[in-house]
């Protein structure tokens, strides 16, 4: 059976509460669970205690094989119970594939008529000098 440390949601509308439980992973998410090991309260300050945590009971599920969520394994983390890695995205401000094609279709069309552009100047300055030229003659 694989276990999980995760969120479960109580408390009213626009006024959430966590729980933090270690359930089945098959089990709905505010549903059926083994164990109740913390709250999570986001209403409170920052500066308050938001977060309650049972440190032995934690222990005690992770070494039976149970894997935190990632906002889970930062509760547990931020307790110095288990350390989370940290994770670089580089790619995160850059445009998507869809965005970089766009962006490359724009550049060539702004080629292009530039382009265009020149060869229509070219070809607009060719007979005035074509003129100019048969006139000193």
């Amino acid at each position: 059976m694989p276990l999980k440390m995760r969120l479960a949601r109580a408390g009213s509308k626009k006024r959430p509460y966590y729980h933090i439980v270690v359930a089945d992973a098959r089990a709905p998410r505010d549903g059926r669970f083994i164990e109740s090991i913390g709250a999570w309260n986001p209403m409170l300050p920052k500066d308050a205690e938001r977060v309650t945590l049972k440190e032995d009971r934690i222990k005690h599920w992770l070494g039976e094989g149970a894997q935190p969520t990632d906002r889970v394994l930062r509760f547990l983390d931020k307790a110095g119970i288990l350390n989370r890695p940290t994770r670089s995205n580089l790619t995160k401000g850059q445009p998507g594939k869809k965005a970089q094609e766009r962006e490359a279709e724009r550049k060539q069309r702004e080629e292009d008529a530039a382009a265009a552009a020149a060869a229509a100047a070219e070809a607009a300055a060719a007979p005035q000098e074509e003129a100019a030229a048969t006139e000193a003659e």
